[in-house]
């Protein structure tokens, strides 16, 4: 039975680095259909209260709240901004949220991070893996991968071997 993966790079860059990496590891689960989303595609105005009394909550909010809710996993990989998440995702959650405060919807998730820096996103990846799972994540499996330039090549994935073994017994330990 064919499974349905959505991955996403929590970036707006059009050619983030988390998107990349996103991609490959969804394209690593055997039997499934994936696909990949673009922030840019659920660009919404800055979340406040007052925009959600007057407008309601945005259209584009109830889509990505959607798409989550119709899929057998979730594969983020967080883009790392002074710390933290990009304020592209932190707004796509925050308008979320407010529909459902389990975002989530107690979907298995792959949680990665990278970054062209030796910390491979580590700060935010500790961050969402503490915070996630009050946002309905059933987080699965995480992983960081450092230096990203120098450890991914776009045909052929992760290139250091030590590090593509650690990430591919993260993969084979999901159960879709």
């Amino acid at each position: 039975m064919t499974k349905k993966i959505i991955a996403f790079g929590a970036s707006s860059s059009k050619n983030s680095i988390n998107k990349q990496l996103a991609t490959y590891a969804a394209q690593q689960f055997k039997n499934s259909n994936v696909e990949v989303l673009d922030l840019n595609d659920y660009e919404m105005p800055i979340f406040s209260v007052d925009k959600e009394k007057e407008n309601g909550i945005h259209a584009l909010a109830h889509d990505f709240y959607n798409k989550l809710g119709s899929v057998d996993l979730i594969v983020i990989s967080l883009a790392e901004h002074n710390g933290a998440y990009s304020t592209a995702f932190k707004n796509i959650l925050d308008w979320t949220s407010r529909i459902n405060a389990k975002t989530f919807q107690q979907k298995p998730m792959l949680l990665l991070a990278t970054s062209p820096g030796a910390r491979g996103g580590s700060t935010v990846l500790e961050i969402a893996k503490n915070y996630f799972p009050y946002q309905g994540a059933d987080i699965k499996g995480s992983f960081s991968l450092p230096s990203f330039n120098a450890n991914f090549d776009s045909e052929k994935g992760i290139t250091n071997e030590e590090l593509k073994n650690q990430f591919l017994e993260i993969v084979n330990s999901i159960e879709l």
